[in-house]
């Protein structure tokens, strides 16, 4: 049976003198004052449990959380978690493990912190704003808005490294059919060398015409990989397997197939009207990632190209994160001022009294709001004051270290996990770990 926290603590040794426990104490003062992140990380655990008062144990929801914080943290790994949760006194007294206790296996630890869905996420990083609202370490009077990009966990796409990839992905997973199914008769060939050689030689041709031929036959190649694809799409979806179980694995291995199928032919496509066409391929239009499709194109001032999610970030005065917003493509961030705005109001009854951000805007009730470039409006246009515009500008550097910060202690630069929903919680999880320690630390002053 699934538990909400640990209703009575084992032997764990009390403190520790040292400046890190000292911060993971008050985190835990922090989440045990409020005990509905509980109930809600809870829900996320058993919500395909049809009944809760029966089964194993397993983590509790309390341990999940913590164990979620301190992987975000530290920049562990799930392996590396799992070492540490067993080895570290702090860290086992954090996440509420006695010393006579068993720790978790990785994978257990991988199913449980990535079945916090991101809507939980951003509602404790809510809870923990309303905290700090209380406790007057954040009044929500003054904003700053600012824009980054998290980048997902993919290499840099190229037209011949996305064939490549979709060839050999696609023979794997036939592999793994005829293996799986003897019976079901999948006939393909392994063509992942030749792949791997037009590959290759697109990436070292020393003209665009000895270019262009490699890109043909390893179009061709891809061709011919999705042809034996959708065959075994058919033979999965009509083949008469005695055992129902296979019939259900077979539905599922079909609908896998079918949409590496339906991505590989969006390669094919956009490297067809680019290379072989010369047709010049929207961003929009673009796939960058078979393992994680949802990735969006960011190009940034018309100099660097990200590959990720483009991240509207509000921050306060305390310096901590006060809402996230994680967009689809890359909007002008001028479009999003306004809607910032509002989820302010939305988290704190009303709109800050000064703002400082890079785009224009048009909000009511907004006393003074300062611009990083000016976009020809004089200082007396947007501020009270030139002293107040100057504040206010030295004011919205700040976010820039906060970003910076998520980026080097929280893993915020680089989404390592799978998966759009992964990728929301992901970003969630770091700004819930790196506001806890922001609270952890106003309250020791």
């Amino acid at each position: 049976m699934r538990k909400k926290t640990q209703k009575q603590m084992p032997l764990t040794i009390t403190s520790i003198d040292h400046p890190h426990a000292v911060e993971l104490e008050g985190i835990s003062r922090i989440l045990d004052a409020n005990p509905i992140i509980y109930d809600w990380v809870l829900q996320d655990l058993t919500r395909d449990v049809s009944r809760t008062d029966t089964g194993a144990e397993g983590m509790s929801a309390e341990q999940v959380l913590r164990a979620a914080i301190i992987k975000q943290m530290e920049g562990y790994s799930y392996e590396e978690l799992a070492f540490h949760l067993l080895d570290s006194v702090c860290y086992r007294g954090f996440c509420r493990i006695g010393i006579a206790d068993k720790g978790f296996q990785k994978s257990a630890l991988c199913n449980n912190i990535k079945a916090i869905s991101s809507e939980t996420w951003e509602a404790v990083n809510r809870i923990l704003v309303a905290y700090a609202q209380d406790k007057k370490i954040e009044k929500g009077k003054q904003s700053r808005i600012d824009c980054t990009v998290v980048s997902s966990n993919i290499h840099e796409p190229t037209d011949a490294t996305l064939l490549w990839d979709s060839v050999r992905v696609l023979t794997r997973m036939l592999g793994q059919i005829s293996e799986r199914f003897d019976d079901s008769d999948i006939p393909f060939s392994d063509h992942t060398k030749r792949a791997k050689r037009r590959m290759l030689g697109v990436m070292n041709a020393k003209s665009k015409k000895a270019r262009k031929k490699q890109y043909e036959d390893l179009l061709k190649v891809t061709h011919k990989t999705v042809n034996y694809a959708h065959n075994a799409v058919s033979l999965l979806e009509t083949f008469p397997f005695k055992n129902p179980s296979l019939t259900m694995a077979a539905q599922g291995m079909a609908e896998e197939l079918k949409e590496v199928i339906r991505l590989t032919l969006a390669v094919i496509d956009q490297t067809t009207r680019r290379v072989i066409h010369g047709e010049s391929v929207p961003a929009c239009d673009k796939i960058v990632s078979i393992f994680e499709p949802h990735t969006d194109i960011i190009v940034k001032d018309r100099r660097d190209t990200f590959y990720g999610h483009k991240v509207c970030l509000t921050g306060g005065c305390s310096n901590l994160i006060t809402d996230c917003l994680i967009l689809d493509g890359n909007p002008a961030d001028t479009e999003l001022t306004d809607q910032m705005l509002d989820r302010h109001k939305e988290i704190y009854g009303y709109y800050p009294l000064k703002v400082a951000l890079d785009g224009g805007f048009a909000s009511k009730g907004i006393k003074d709001v300062c611009f990083a470039k000016k976009r020809g409006l004089e200082e007396e246009e947007m501020c009270r004051s030139t002293w107040v515009y100057k504040r206010l500008r030295n004011f919205r550097a700040g976010i820039e270290s906060g970003i910076s910060w998520l980026k080097r202690c929280f893993g915020f630069a680089r989404c390592i996990w799978k998966s759009h929903r992964s990728f929301k919680s992901y970003v969630w999880a770091s700004i819930v770990s790196a506001n806890l320690m922001t609270l952890a630390r106003k309250q020791q002053v």
